[in-house]
């Protein structure tokens, strides 16, 4: 080998580098799972979650990183308080989701634009709410074993929906204020890259959650318009909708109306918390 060979670090007759064994790639999967669901995460976070070491995980994390499957978003304002660089944390990262279970979406957007053509946009409404009927059914059932708490039924919501693909969690917000309640988030949705270009798949999941839960709820972000996690505000009381502020940014309140969030709430006015496990 000559010394430009040695200089590239590659010749003709040097071996191919390996890639992920089989027991790394299921590692992987797991990891992007956890993330999907508790993200944004740190590694540390993530290796107490799955019991796995620290530099196992960040190996693996910048692994991922550099394949487009993770990136690394600023840290909440929490997490910058103290002295010391604050741990980065971790989303799944549009390339990534598409790597999840994708729920045949190019055959969805083909159906139901040709639907939208033939119809009209009420058709695409209606099969919107005729595609969740047996999903509701399911979450139903779930919700009403946890009782009457608003918590413990949207934790059970949040359960019955990670069952569906959708690695949902919950955790309770603004303890103690007028906006108190809980969010529950989504870190997955099968049928993104459709609710992209139709939110009357958002807009009808959203009602499903209203029914299921017996309660009003407010959507701040979706996975749909560019967020990381979708995000659904619960309030604690049973107020008519859009008379109750929701947390927003910084910890303030926003009385944005539900009808309009789930309109189209961008990435840019997501709670800086969203989707985080305490």
């Amino acid at each position: 080998m000559d010394v430009v060979e040695l200089v590239r670090g590659a010749s003709p007759r040097s071996p191919a580098l390996p890639g992920p064994g089989a027991e790394e790639l299921r590692t992987r999967t797991r990891l992007r799972t956890a993330v999907a669901e508790l993200g944004p995460v740190t590694a540390g976070a993530l290796a107490s979650q799955l019991g796995l070491t620290s530099a196992a995980v960040r190996r693996h994390l910048d692994a991922m990183t550099a394949e487009g499957v993770v990136e690394t978003r600023e840290p909440s304002p929490a997490q910058r308080r103290g002295r010391g660089r604050p741990a980065r944390e971790y989303v799944v990262s549009s390339a990534g989701h598409d790597g999840l279970p994708a729920g045949y979406d190019d055959l969805a957007m083909s159906a139901l634009a040709y639907l939208a053509e033939v119809q009209g946009p009420a058709a695409v409404q209606d099969f919107a709410e005729r595609r969740l009927a047996g999903l509701e059914e399911r979450l139903g059932v779930a919700v009403a074993a946890a009782g009457t708490g608003t918590e413990a039924r949207v934790a059970a919501l949040a359960a019955a929906l990670t069952g569906q693909g959708y690695a949902g969690s919950a955790r309770p917000v603004a303890r103690g204020t007028a906006a108190e309640g809980t969010q529950l988030c989504q870190g997955h949705c099968p049928v993104r890259r459709a609710a992209q270009a139709f939110p009357e798949l958002c807009e009808a999941e959203a009602k499903v959650f209203e029914r299921v839960l017996g309660t009003r709820v407010q959507r701040l972000a979706t996975l749909a318009r560019g967020a990381h996690v979708c995000t659904t505000y619960v309030p604690t009381d049973d107020s008519p909708a859009g008379a109750h502020a929701a947390p927003g940014p910084g910890g303030t309140t926003s009385t944005t109306s539900t009808s309009t969030t789930l309109a189209g709430t961008t990435a840019g006015t997501a709670t800086p918390t969203e989707g985080r496990r305490r």
